[in-house]
């Protein structure tokens, strides 16, 4: 408990777990703030409480998720990600060396993105009235003048894609939680998605429409699109990406992949004219975080704004909300 009382073991924590992985210029100035430069355009701000269980999964860990997520959020309105703010919960008798692989990986996380810690918050509550480990980040960036990037600027005829495969994470989650073994370990999708961002920008500035599917899966996104909007949105069942681990895990469990997290995935929409769609696949499949986009369809008129799915079959279904919790403590 002293490590969250504002003391001397609390000083003791900052200087030598928090300020050593995390360390900067502002940050060692040890205020209560961060105080930094503002470039030309306009500031964005997320923010995002991470309280994913478990605490290590494959391809990751809550501290770079932590990192992962928020950086994403401010990404997906075209926005240079800057700064992190990161503040910690940490319930009495949590493993030092399990809060130090944790901020080790944060710090490795934000270090590959560019951007820098440069404030936070630690406090610590009594054994059973917390679960380890939580971490609130929250991310600045900024949009160039000029780009305009928002979901109600989804249009009818616009084109669907998605930047890989469904479902990776929420299947990694799931398959530790219930003790499952697959042939291959199915790993997390988390990833710093703001240098795809870019560069899909840079080739076609265009783009209407970016979001990240985390909690709720594509089928949640989309229906959040055509409802801001006032559109709806066809899918084409067969242009999906997903892999088959996936697939074969969802039927097991009796979970729909398009409903699955993702925390390394995003969707974009954009025009369909000027073969503008074309250009923007060709660009983010040249990305590593790219490499298995896909075009999955298209915005149409629909003033019940519901979100379609052309099966496989030839058939056709409504994708609706995702109603009640699916998985929780997903991120």
């Amino acid at each position: 408990m002293a490590h969250g009382g504002g003391g001397r073991m609390m000083m003791q924590l900052i200087d030598s777990l928090f300020l050593t992985a995390f360390d900067n210029d502002m940050l060692r100035q040890m205020n209560d703030q961060a105080c930094f430069a503002v470039p030309a355009g306009r500031m964005v701000m997320s923010t995002d409480s991470h309280v994913v269980s478990p605490l290590f999964f494959p391809g990751g860990d809550i501290g770079s998720l932590s990192v992962h997520g928020t950086l994403n959020d401010v990404a997906m309105s075209g926005a240079r990600p800057l700064y992190l703010s990161a503040s910690f919960i940490l319930e009495e008798g949590f493993p030092l060396a399990d809060l130090k692989r944790i901020v080790e990986s944060m710090a490795k996380a934000a270090q590959q993105a560019g951007v820098s810690i440069i404030t936070g918050d630690t406090k610590v509550v009594e054994q059973g009235k917390g679960d380890g480990i939580f971490i609130t980040t929250t991310g600045v960036g900024v949009v160039p003048e000029g780009l305009q990037i928002s979901a109600e600027r989804a249009q009818p005829g616009d084109k669907i894609l998605v930047s890989g495969t469904l479902g990776d994470h929420g299947i990694a989650i799931l398959s530790l939680r219930e003790n499952l073994t697959f042939h291959t370990t199915i790993q997390s999708d988390t990833a710093s998605l703001h240098e795809l961002v870019a560069c899909m920008i840079e080739a076609v500035p265009t783009i209407h429409v970016l979001r990240d599917p985390t909690r709720g899966g594509l089928a949640t996104t989309l229906n959040e699109i055509a409802r801001q909007a006032g559109v709806g949105m066809m899918v084409y069942e067969n242009k999906l990406p997903i892999r088959e681990q996936v697939r074969a895990a969802c039927e097991f469990l009796g979970f729909d992949p398009l409903y699955i997290a993702n925390e390394g995935k995003l969707v974009a929409i954009c025009p369909a004219a000027a073969a503008a769609a074309e250009t923007l696949l060709q660009t983010m499949q040249a990305h590593p975080l790219g490499s298995e986009a896909a075009v999955i369809g298209e915005v149409i008129e629909d003033s019940h704004h519901f979100v379609q799915m052309e099966t496989s079959f030839g058939g056709q279904r409504v994708v609706d909300w995702l109603s009640g919790e699916q998985l929780p403590r997903i991120c």
